[in-house]
C-alpha cells in the first residue's frame, strides 16, 4: 500500500513552485507530519510535512522541479520497508499502447499531467493547442499544452521528464481544474525509448518547416482579428508552425521595418568589458512585483496627491509616553501606529479610498484590513493588518513587529498577504524626501511616508524650524475624485498634527 504525497495549495493567484530542498531521501523512514521538502513560490515558502508514517519510496520531483497544486511531489510506502510504490492505480488504461509502453520503461513508473490551479473563480478551460504528441520525449518543465480560460492563457509544463505516453484530453476539449490532461512515463529509460515510439509518419521525414498542419492557438486567432493581421503576416513559433499568442504580441508590438539596418538593441559587448559583467535570473518574486506593478499603471487612471504634515505632536507625545508604552505593552511606540489610525479614520469619512472595483461594480469595504509594504532581502512584500480599524495602537504596533519580522525571515503565509483594502508605504526609513507611490492591485489607495526633516515653515506670522514629513496619495482616479482624494489626505494630515482628534473622532 502506497500513500501519495502531493504539493498543498500554494494561495490565490499562485500557480507553481520550485522545490528547493528534500529534507529526506529514499529509503529513510519518515513520522506523520514530519516536514519532507521545502517547496519555494514567487511570494512565500512552503513546507511540506508527511501525510502519514512509512518509508519514503520515491521521490518524484526532485530538488529544482517547477511544480503546479496537488502535483504528485513523492510516495510513501509501508513502514516495513515495502518496495518503492507503483504506478498510480488512475494512469492511463493498460490496453491502450501508451499506457502499455509505459509500463515497461526502466522504471515503470508514470505521472498525471494535471489542469493546474486556473486563478480565482475560474473553474473550467478549453484546452487550445498540443506542443506535444503522444511518444514524444519531454524534459522536465518542457510545455506540453497551453489552456484558455475566459481571462488569461495558462501554459502547463511536463511535472517530469519522460515519455508523454497519452493525450487524454484533445485540442478543444474542456477540462476542469485539477482534471487530468495526460499521462507521462517517467524516466532516463522512458527518454531513451521515445524515439521508438514516435510514429511513423515522423520517421519518414518531418514537413518543411515554413509548412503549417495545425491550426493557430485560438488566442492568437483572436488577437489577430482585433490587430487586422493574417496567419501569413506572423511567424508561428509552435509545432508544426504553429501561430501562438505570444508571436501575435510580437508582431504587433514590433516597429516597421526600416529600409536601413538598424543596430541590435543590445549593442556588442567588448571582450574586456563581458568580463566583468554578471548576469543574474530574476527571481519569481521580483517578476511578480515587476508584472504587478505596471499591470497597476496599465489599468488603473493612477494620479498622486501630495501635502505635508508637521510632525511636532506626535513626536512629542511618543517621546512623553515611549517608556511606560513599551514597560506595559512590551512593543516600542512607533510612527506607523499613529499614521495607521489616522488612516483608518480619514478612510471612514472617504470610503471610495477604501474601496475597488470589479468590473462595472463598486465594492465598499466597511472594514480596513491595511497593508504595510515591508522591504526584504529578496523584494518588496505587502503584509496585511486585518481588522487595523478596530485596534489600539499597541495591538498595531505588535502585529505590525510580527509581520515584519516573518517578512524579513521570509515565512509569512500567502494567508498574511491577501486582502488588503488600503497600503502604507515609508520611503523614510531609506531617507526618501518625496515620492509618487505606485497602487497594489485591486486597492485604490496608497499613502507615501518620507523623511522626517527639519525646515524653515510659517505658523502663526513667523518663520520656526519644524519636524516636516511629505505625504503622498496615489489613488485610481477610476473611482476617486480629486475632490475625495484631498479631503482623505487633509484629514491625515489633522489627525497627525493634533493626534487627540483621533480619540475624539474629529
Amino acid at each position: 500500500m502506497s500513500t501519495e504525497v502531493r504539493v498543498p495549495t500554494l494561495g490565490e493567484s499562485v500557480t507553481e513552485a520550485t522545490v528547493a530542498t528534500w529534507f529526506k531521501q529514499p529509503g529513510e523512514r519518515v513520522s506523520v507530519d514530519e516536514m519532507l521538502c521545502e517547496l519555494e513560490t514567487d511570494k512565500v515558502t512552503v513546507e511540506v510535512p508527511s501525510p502519514a508514517t512509512g518509508k519514503l519510496a520515491e521521490i518524484v520531483a526532485a530538488e529544482g522541479a517547477t511544480v503546479a497544486p496537488d502535483a504528485l511531489l513523492a510516495t510513501l510506502s509501508a513502514a516495513d520497508g515495502a518496495a518503492p510504490a507503483p504506478a498510480r492505480p488512475d494512469a492511463a488504461p493498460a490496453t491502450t499502447a501508451a499506457a502499455s509502453a509505459s509500463e515497461t520503461r526502466s522504471d515503470g513508473q508514470t505521472v498525471d499531467v494535471m489542469v493546474p490551479a486556473l486563478g480565482e473563480s475560474v473553474t473550467e478551460a478549453t484546452v487550445s493547442t498540443w506542443f506535444k504528441s503522444a511518444g514524444d520525449a519531454v524534459a522536465a518543465d518542457e510545455m506540453l499544452c497551453e489552456l484558455e480560460t475566459d481571462k488569461v492563457s495558462v501554459e502547463v509544463p511536463a511535472p517530469v521528464a519522460g515519455v508523454l505516453a497519452e493525450v487524454l484530453k484533445g485540442e478543444g476539449e474542456t477540462v476542469e481544474a485539477g482534471g487530468k490532461l495526460a499521462v507521462m512515463a517517467a524516466g532516463e529509460g522512458a527518454a531513451a525509448a521515445a524515439p521508438a515510439a514516435r510514429p511513423a509518419a515522423e520517421e519518414a521525414g518531418a514537413a518543411p518547416a515554413t509548412a503549417r498542419k495545425g491550426e493557430d492557438a485560438p488566442s492568437a486567432r483572436k488577437l489577430m482579428d482585433e490587430a487586422g493581421l493574417s496567419s501569413d503576416e506572423v511567424s508561428g513559433t509552435g509545432r508544426d508552425g504553429r501561430v501562438m499568442k505570444e508571436d501575435v504580441l510580437k508582431a504587433i508590438s514590433a516597429p516597421a521595418q526600416p529600409e536601413v539596418p538598424v543596430q541590435e538593441p543590445r549593442a556588442p559587448v567588448a571582450v574586456e568589458d563581458a568580463a566583468r559583467e554578471e548576469r543574474v535570473k530574476m527571481t519569481r518574486l521580483r517578476q511578480t512585483i515587476a508584472r504587478r506593478l505596471k499591470d497597476a499603471q496599465n489599468t488603473a487612471a493612477v494620479l498622486t496627491t501630495y501635502n505635508e504634515v508637521d510632525m511636532s505632536a506626535v513626536m512629542g507625545l511618543r517621546q512623553e509616553y515611549k517608556d511606560l508604552f513599551e514597560r506595559k505593552h512590551g512593543v516600542k511606540l512607533g510612527f506607523m501606529s499613529f499614521f495607521t489610525k489616522a488612516c483608518c479614520h480619514a478612510l471612514g469619512e472617504v470610503p471610495e479610498v477604501n474601496a475597488e472595483i470589479d468590473g462595472t461594480d463598486i465594492v465598499y469595504k466597511n472594514f480596513v484590513h491595511m497593508g504595510i509594504a515591508v522591504g526584504t532581502p529578496t523584494g518588496l512584500v505587502v503584509p496585511v493588518v486585518r481588522d487595523a480599524d478596530r485596534m489600539s495602537f499597541a495591538g498595531i504596533e505588535k502585529r505590525i513587529n510580527e509581520l515584519g519580522a516573518r517578512a524579513r525571515d521570509g515565512k509569512l503565509s500567502m494567508a498574511e498577504m491577501q486582502g488588503g483594502t488600503f497600503t502604507i508605504s515609508n520611503g523614510g526609513v531609506y531617507g526618501s524626501l518625496m515620492s509618487s507611490p505606485i497602487l497594489n492591485p485591486p486597492q485604490s489607495g496608497i499613502l507615501g511616508m518620507h523623511k522626517i526633516q527639519e525646515r524653515p515653515v510659517a505658523a502663526r506670522g513667523e518663520v520656526v524650524i519644524r519636524p516636516m514629513m511629505y505625504l503622498a496619495l496615489s489613488y485610481d482616479h477610476r473611482i476617486v475624485d480629486g475632490k475625495g482624494a484631498v479631503t482623505f489626505l487633509v484629514r491625515v494630515k489633522e489627525a497627525l498634527e493634533d493626534p487627540r482628534r483621533l480619540l475624539m473622532d474629529l
